[in-house]
């Protein structure tokens, strides 16, 4: 799809939702300075908003959400909430639709980085009832099919390697497992490489 390069874009970042489908489709975490330059495309990028949860256990926690915003991402933190029974709730969901519909004039091009099927309603309203441009970033397998659907543009962050910290160290595992079914060598040099971004820590 060719973007305008006039268009002004607005990027909110579900992080929950992003850093566990890194975390469970590739072992791996995500550079959120070239989610951001990736899914901007060119264009006037006029605001990045991610929607972090805080939780009991701090441990990491600064180191992530500073890495967030040296990458450019403007924080909405919230505490997560424990109820009496023991149940947990952690998310943005409402938060982050009403600012996409409250900063929506702002923006030709929104940009909802999520495979959250819960944010179609979201996605249909900016389109129809406000007429915005609606792209929705994310994992292929992790997003809901619905959610691919209703965007005008769905951009799939499997096509960008450097979005996922480590993307060359997960080829080659994949790559040794398909070498070692098939009876071939595996090169020594594939063994343990790593890179400074697969030693840099995102919060775990």
């Amino acid at each position: 799809m060719t973007r305008n390069k006039e268009h002004r874009v607005g990027i909110f970042i579900d992080v929950q939702n992003l850093y566990h489908s890194a975390k469970n489709l590739f072992q791996s975490r995500v550079n959120y300075k070239e989610l951001v330059k990736d899914v901007t495309a060119g264009r006037k990028l006029i605001r990045v908003i991610g929607y972090v949860v805080k939780t009991e256990t701090t441990e990491g926690e600064s180191a992530f959400f500073d890495a967030l915003t040296k990458a450019g991402v403007e924080l909405r933190v919230k505490d997560i909430q424990i109820f009496q029974s023991g149940a947990k709730k952690a998310d943005w969901d409402v938060g982050m639709a009403v600012d996409a519909i409250r900063m929506a004039d702002s923006f030709d091009a929104i940009v909802l980085v999520t495979g959250d099927g819960d944010f179609c309603p979201l996605v249909e309203y900016l389109k129809w009832g406000l007429g915005k441009t609606v792209e929705v970033a994310a994992f292929s397998r992790s997003t809901s099919s619905k959610l691919k659907e209703v965007a005008d543009t769905f951009v799939t962050l499997d096509d960008f390697p450097a979005v996922i910290l480590g993307a060359g160290r997960v080829r080659r595992t994949t790559a040794r497992t398909s070498a070692k079914r098939a009876g071939m060598p595996v090169p020594a040099s594939d063994a343990t490489t790593t890179t400074p971004e697969d030693r840099e820590t995102y919060g775990e």
